[in-house]
């Protein structure tokens, strides 16, 4: 069954999956408080602020990449948030990556990981397709994914 994809409700569907992930991977990080165990409290040292400045703007980017997919159908808007997509997945496998060299590794966090990983791979694609996509009448787009019984 071909229908016209809408493309700006993939995005923001996949940002808004993959924040919730950047959340409970927060969460997990908090989970041994639940537990009576201790964990560094860091917020009164100023040394990391500067972590704590970038995990926001982390969170924020694509907060605003959904507002600003909801509202502009714009090419530079398009090509940028392409782009920025891409930087996402590279600063996820690059946490991946370092997260593999903590000891212990916590393989539950690892998994979280890639599941996001690979969501933001998928956000690649759409993003992609959504950059090449041009809106016309006779066009008819593909699903990525076939759900046809």
């Amino acid at each position: 069954m071909n229908t016209k994809v809408n493309y700006q409700t993939k995005i923001i569907t996949l940002w808004s999956t993959f924040l919730l992930g950047l959340l409970f991977h927060t969460q997990l990080g908090l989970m041994p408080l639940f537990h009576g165990q201790a964990i560094a409290h860091s917020h009164d040292s100023s040394d990391i602020s500067w972590i704590l400045w970038l995990m926001l703007l982390f969170f924020v980017v694509p907060m605003f990449a959904m507002i600003g997919t909801l509202f502009t159908q714009s090419k530079r808007f398009k090509v940028g948030h392409f782009w920025m997509t891409i930087i996402y997945s590279v600063l996820n496998f690059s946490h991946i990556t370092a997260d593999l060299f903590v000891t212990p590794i916590a393989w539950y966090q690892i998994a979280l990981m890639v599941i996001l990983f690979v969501i933001g791979l998928l956000l690649n694609v759409v993003a992609w397709q959504w950059l090449k996509y041009k809106p016309n009448h006779q066009q008819l787009s593909e699903p990525l994914m076939n759900t046809s019984i």
